[in-house]
């Protein structure tokens, strides 16, 4: 018997100096997406509206990290009640947890493990933002934001990667965030958008990006911070499943990237950076639930198809009349969906676990997990998302009026703008030509 125990103590995890190391660089690069993603969708829309957008994200930063220290770490990943929702008195203000004791099953502290997943949290209702450009009250945003991580984000984060959440229990596949964060924020921004309805203009005034170099910025912030996004979900670096995500996010990037400047060049006639930007964005989304899983070979072909399919995806809005004003429905909804459902063709079986997909000899039995996990969190974000922005908007008020809106939502709701020309003699404009459809001029943001 006290050898047994001997052993057990000695298989037991230590601290690692290495991959705690490794885990709070991560966590600050998943940090810096955030006002990455700021700039991303802060330059797509008008100057009237851009410190707006910018603020969407930033304020993020602020309530979500009060809440994930109340309780939202404990309602993400406390213990399991009913494979629903978490909760342990312990992670309560993080007040009951010893700063060298170790997450379950790792060698990295509890609160490094808690200060990582707080970033996802963080950055989640940022993305669904962009969908709700030009035309919120930012006390309501804000408030939202709040009542949605409680009610969407952390119950929905326990399913998918809390022990005992149904949907980690079922086997379903999502590495760094295809369900609980892109899809999660896609659905959550189109119910919104079908609550609040569109911008004044929408489909008859052109809404150009009027900063493409600031959209370059965001997104190579975001591609950067990526890393941190989807190689840290391993939790270290002991057995080379990392490294393959981060080469595999790479990877898929690109292809995405190309895929959709492709099919820019073939439709409208046109490489724009707007596409670029995007295309790179829609191969991190896809890849972010299957690199994992795949090889690089499978993450190009993931990302390829995440690119094009993306790029088709942005002008559905115009078809059927929904305003997603900044795409977050066409990219990160379309990319999470994609992403997740070709683990079950492209899982290898020898990366993150021994689950192979369709194209490895592994049948339809991962695909259809990873499905019920992509259409219940897509219609239980949806579903709850809206009835949210309807009881915000019949109470409190969503929308800022529409004289507010056509004036300038920074100026109304900031009291400021961002560029300030009464030095430069006045009649400055600041107008920008590209769009993801250069000759429909619709597909996506905003002139001055």
């Amino acid at each position: 018997m006290a050898s047994a125990i001997t052993t057990l103590a000695a298989d037991a995890p230590t601290l690692s100096a290495a991959n705690t190391g490794f885990m709070l660089i991560c966590s600050a690069l998943v940090m810096l997406m955030t006002p990455g993603l700021a700039f991303f969708y802060g330059g797509m829309v008008r100057v009237k509206s851009s410190l707006n957008m910018l603020m969407m994200s930033f304020i993020s930063l602020g309530i979500v990290t009060i809440l994930w220290v109340l309780y939202g770490f404990s309602l993400a990943f406390g213990t399991d009640s009913g494979s629903i929702i978490g909760w342990s008195s312990d992670y309560v203000g993080l007040s009951g947890i010893g700063i060298t004791e170790l997450w379950d099953g790792y060698t990295i502290p509890v609160y490094v493990f808690a200060v990582f997943q707080l970033m996802f949290a963080v950055i989640t209702p940022a993305l669904i933002s962009g969908a709700l450009a030009d035309r919120v009250k930012f006390s309501a945003w804000a408030l939202f934001s709040a009542l949605w991580v409680t009610v969407v984000y952390f119950p929905v984060a326990h399913w998918v990667w809390g022990a005992g959440g149904w949907l980690f229990e079922l086997g379903v596949i999502d590495f760094a965030g295809g369900t609980a964060v892109h899809i999660n924020a896609g659905a959550a921004a189109l119910g919104v958008i079908l609550v609040i309805g569109k911008r004044v203009g929408f489909k008859r005034d052109p809404m150009r990006p009027h900063s493409l170099p600031l959209v370059m910025l965001g997104a190579g912030l975001l591609w950067f911070g990526w890393f941190g996004f989807n190689a840290g979900s391993w939790l270290g670096n002991d057995d080379g499943v990392g490294a393959v995500m981060f080469v595999n996010t790479q990877v898929a990037t690109a292809a995405a990237m190309l895929a959709w400047l492709v099919y820019e060049k073939l439709r409208h006639g046109s490489f724009t950076t707007l596409g670029a930007a995007s295309g790179a964005v829609a191969g991190l989304v896809a890849i972010t639930p299957s690199g994992g899983s795949c090889s690089p070979l499978g993450a190009i072909a993931i990302g390829a198809i995440a690119g094009l399919a993306c790029a088709m995806a942005v002008g559905l809005k115009y078809k059927f009349g929904y305003d997603d004003s900044l795409d977050v429905v066409g990219v990160h909804l379309v990319g999470g969906v994609i992403g997740s459902l070709l683990v079950g063709f492209f899982a290898t079986g020898g990366v993150q676990s021994d689950a192979a997909g369709l194209f490895y000899g592994g049948g339809l039995e991962q695909l259809g997990k990873q499905a019920i996990g992509v259409f219940s969190v897509l219609a239980y974000s949806l579903v709850v998302s809206a009835i949210l922005a309807f009881l915000l908007d019949k109470t409190i008020g969503m929308r800022v009026t529409e004289d507010d809106e056509v004036s300038g939502i920074d100026q109304v709701e900031h009291a400021e703008t961002a560029y300030d020309f009464s030095g430069a003699g006045g009649g400055a404009s600041s107008r920008s030509t590209a769009s993801h459809a250069p000759a429909a001029a619709a597909s996506k943001k905003v002139d001055a």
